[in-house]
This record gives structure tokens, C-alpha cells and sequence, in this order.
């Protein structure tokens, strides 16, 4: 017999390298940024499963710009963020999620990467992470409060309560520098919640990433360019500023 006729499935990997989700034989495990398999041919499975899960995160990020823009929540200019900074882009989520089925399709793609930490509560600072903390909470199946300003500082009011030991999942819109993400952890921290993962909506943190002492995941990573105050290009310099965010 020919080693054709006895090896079929060799020959089959060498016509051609088969999708992975055509091979119920092999068994993949993954963990992120790390590819391996047990069984099967192990090169052409690693170079397959990169492909597609980098085609689906790349996918999801040009899906997500495109909202931004076809709702007109990306706008272009010269605008002073929450942190301070100043940028030619800023991200309006509200117009963004003012279109209840855009929200919930949005923010249940956060909800997916945050379902494997351990949470009883959904926390999020007002405003802008209101929207999102709730349909979170909704799709995850928790509970959802907010801290909101008083007198300058992010507070619990309203009779929201942490208690201790409680599990907290922390969610915001748009974090730069997260200064009021980090006030939020505060706030569950001195009542003795513990913060397990901390989501946003789009992350522009860039190569400055914050460091919330805990996992921290979006759903889009934006590199837009930052400046100081006393630093900004002449370009943008000779534009008027404007802050649209949350006061």
C-alpha cells in the first residue's frame, strides 16, 4: 500500500493548512500573547490561530473608529482633556452611547473581557462612566453604582454602600491618565472593597500606562498624541482650546 492510502491526514497537511476551527480533533489552549497546542501539526496550527485572533482584534478596534465616527464621537480639534493634557482628538463617548443598541453592543464587548474576574459590583465615576457601568452591571448580571463630585472630589452618595470584602469591577469611558479611575479604587479601597480589574471603553493612555495595582482591560488602544500646556505644537497652538468633557 502506498503511504498515501495509510497516512490520508499527513497528506491532507500537505496540500494545505486547514482552519483551525475545521480540526475538532486538536485541542488548542491559549493564553494572551502566548499560542500553543497539544497534537496536529504545531507550526501551521500557532501561525493559524495568531492570524485569526489578530485579524478579530484588529477587526473589533477598526469596527469600534468606525462608530466613533459615523455617530460623530471622534471629533478633531484642539481640546483639553480631563487630565489636563491637550490633544487634536477626543473621544465623546456620550454621543457615541446615546444609541441604546450601539451602547449595548459596546459596552457587552467590555463586559466579555471583564466576565472572568471575580466581581459582586460594578463601580464607575460619574458621568461619563455612568452609561457604561450599567450596562455592564446589566450584562454581567451585578449590581451598578457611581461616585459622582462633591466640593471638587469624586464621593459615594446617594446611599450606595461597599462593604468590606466586597469585589468591585471599576469602569470608565476614556482613560488618559485615569485620575478619576483612581479615585474610585480609592474610595472602595477606604471602605474596604477590593478592586478586581478595571475596564474602559477606549484606553489613549499610550506608552504612559496607569498603574491601578490591578488587571486593566479596554476594548480599543488609541495612540493619540498628548502635549502639555506649555508645550503645544504650533499647529495646534493657534487653535482655540475647548473642554468638552464632564466638569
Amino acid at each position: 500500500l502506498s503511504k498515501s492510502l495509510l497516512f490520508p491526514k499527513a497528506q491532507m497537511w500537505k496540500l494545505k493548512l486547514l482552519p483551525l476551527w475545521s480540526l475538532p480533533s486538536r485541542r488548542l489552549t491559549t493564553r494572551p500573547g502566548d499560542f500553543t497546542c497539544s497534537g496536529g501539526p504545531t507550526a501551521e496550527i500557532k501561525r493559524a490561530t495568531l492570524r485569526k485572533c489578530r485579524y478579530r482584534r484588529e477587526n473589533m478596534s477598526e469596527d469600534l473608529l468606525a462608530l466613533f465616527r459615523k455617530t460623530g464621537a471622534l471629533l478633531d480639534g484642539h481640546f483639553i482633556l480631563r487630565s489636563g493634557l491637550h490633544s487634536r482628538q477626543y473621544f465623546q463617548c456620550a454621543i457615541l452611547l446615546q444609541y441604546t443598541d450601539i451602547a449595548a453592543q459596546v459596552c457587552g464587548q467590555l463586559a466579555n473581557k471583564l466576565r472572568k474576574f471575580d466581581c459582586d459590583t460594578v463601580i464607575s465615576p460619574a458621568l461619563g462612566g455612568i452609561i457604561v457601568g450599567q450596562e455592564v452591571g446589566r450584562s454581567l448580571g451585578k449590581r451598578h453604582i457611581f461616585v459622582e463630585k462633591e466640593d471638587g472630589k469624586l464621593v459615594l452618595r446617594r446611599g450606595f454602600q461597599v462593604s468590606p470584602n466586597e469585589k468591585f469591577i471599576v469602569v470608565e469611558d476614556v482613560v488618559t491618565r485615569g485620575g478619576r479611575v483612581q479615585e474610585t479604587i480609592d474610595i472602595v479601597r477606604a471602605h474596604g472593597g477590593i478592586v478586581s480589574v478595571v475596564g474602559v471603553i477606549v484606553d489613549r493612555s499610550g506608552e504612559t500606562k496607569p498603574d491601578f495595582g490591578c488587571p486593566f482591560v479596554s476594548v480599543i488602544e488609541m495612540n493619540v498624541e498628548n502635549f502639555r500646556p506649555d508645550n503645544l505644537p504650533p499647529d495646534l497652538a493657534k487653535i482655540p482650546a475647548v473642554k468638552p468633557g464632564s466638569r
